[in-house]
């Protein structure tokens, strides 16, 4: 069985591999080993990978040490041709995914969103190369630099719905932010259509339903590629 874990801003995901198969997945808000052994459980763990957007600290690597962990970094060998000009500052969470979106599409051109605390959008062509992307800030990011930019506007949290004209302050806030980057999203999926019409795309990340809903069949939601794309690694690396 194999062990991989997702360190991101927020959140810490864990899944189990059975070959290319997860068989459990969950999500961890505390980075100590103790959680980590009670989600594996009896499960004799064979191999694993660890993948962080956080600095590695003392508790991550406590971690990779008792699971022989492999640290994904940007020298660690990808299934994939990285054509980023500066790997060494891309995000473990991007390459991971687009790697997984490779696994999942072969030899498709394919627009990865992650959306996350960022809004991370990336793509990958059916040579198997990554050619790059661009990042934004995400949902909850855009509504908090509103309330911490001004004196008077509230902090407002997500929402199912919004309208397109707001007719107050928080019903105009959620309009600005959430059409906003909705329009955004459509947007580059216009452009990359207009050079690519086959193309796949796919969202992953914490608020990859909300996308997935309001977009409609113009795009995918996988809340697990980065996952399914460190798997991929592991198996690369073995």
């Amino acid at each position: 069985m194999k062990l991989v874990i997702d360190i991101g801003n927020t959140n810490i995901k864990l899944a189990l591999f059975d070959d290319k198969r997860a068989i459990k997945f969950s999500n961890i808000y505390n980075c100590n080993l103790k959680e980590i052994q009670a989600f594996v459980d009896k499960v004799v763990v064979k191999s694993s990978i660890i993948s962080s957007v956080r600095d590695l600290n003392s508790d991550i690597l406590r971690i990779a040490s008792y699971f022989n962990a492999i640290i994904f970094s940007y020298e660690t060998p990808v299934p994939i041709i990285n054509n980023y000009k500066s790997p060494d500052t891309l995000g473990n969470d991007r390459l991971a995914a687009v790697v997984g979106a490779a696994f999942l599409y072969p030899e498709k051109d394919i627009l990865v969103f992650d959306a996350g605390t960022c809004l991370t959008i990336d793509f990958i062509n059916f040579k198997n190369e990554y050619i790059g992307g661009r990042i934004s800030p995400g949902i909850q990011m855009r509504f908090k630099a509103l309330n911490t930019f001004t004196d008077k506007l509230p902090l407002i949290y997500k929402e199912k719905n919004s309208n397109i004209i707001g007719k107050d302050t928080n019903s105009s806030i959620i309009s600005g932010v959430q059409m906003g980057i909705l329009a955004e999203v459509e947007l580059m999926i216009s452009e990359y259509k207009l050079q690519n019409p086959d193309i796949i795309c796919i969202v992953t990340g914490g608020d990859c339903f909300f996308f997935e809903k309001a977009l409609k069949n113009s795009i995918f939601a996988n809340p697990n590629l980065v996952l399914i794309g460190l798997n991929e690694i592991l198996d690369y690396n073995e």
